[in-house]
């Protein structure tokens, strides 16, 4: 078996590190309408109020993925992408340490996404709040074709700010190599 060159007693410290958790604005009605167009979702329970009074939910409600799209840069603050850009011309366009919990010092600068699992608990309700809350679950290294590979694993969980109800928990691997 392969020595870990990356993956140090102080890198595996990282687990369980979480990151704040942000508050977002009241889901409006709006918002659901443009993100309904731009995913093509053609069910009615998402804008049409005579429908949606119908279902179970009583109320027009937002596309479950909806709330991992919803949190946004408060005005005033500069474009983190374009920050970034300045600093380092290389920058990948990941901005994971701005809102989730720190990454361990892992000196490999390519990065990609390992892949995303959603678990689904609720659709989000109009002028809910949403609170989001990340932290590593793993880290682990293996052997790639191209050298050794470090994936950490995080999870996020996204609530109803008011009432704590969770909507659904994101689990994504970043890979760096």
């Amino acid at each position: 078996m392969a020595t870990s060159a990356y993956v140090t007693n102080e890198v595996k410290s990282y687990i369980g590190n979480e990151g704040p958790e942000i508050v977002s604005d009241p889901i409006d009605r709006s918002e659901i309408r443009r993100f309904v167009q731009a995913i093509m979702d053609q069910d009615p329970i998402h804008w049409n109020d005579e429908h949606a009074k119908k279902t179970r939910y009583g109320a027009i409600v937002a596309p479950p993925l909806f709330v991992t799209h919803w949190f946004r840069t408060p005005a005033g603050i500069p474009d983190p992408l374009s920050e970034n850009f300045e600093k380092d011309p290389e920058f990948d366009g990941l901005l994971r340490e701005k809102n989730g919990p720190d990454l361990p010092p892992i000196p490999l600068k390519r990065a990609l996404n390992g892949g995303n699992e959603i678990e689904f608990f609720r659709y989000p309700k109009v002028g809910e709040r949403i609170a989001a809350k990340g932290k590593i679950v793993d880290i682990f290294e293996k052997e790639g074709r191209s050298g050794r590979l470090v994936f950490i694993v995080t999870e996020t969980t996204f609530k109803g700010y008011e009432n704590n109800e969770i909507i659904l928990i994101t689990r994504q691997t970043l890979i760096k190599r």
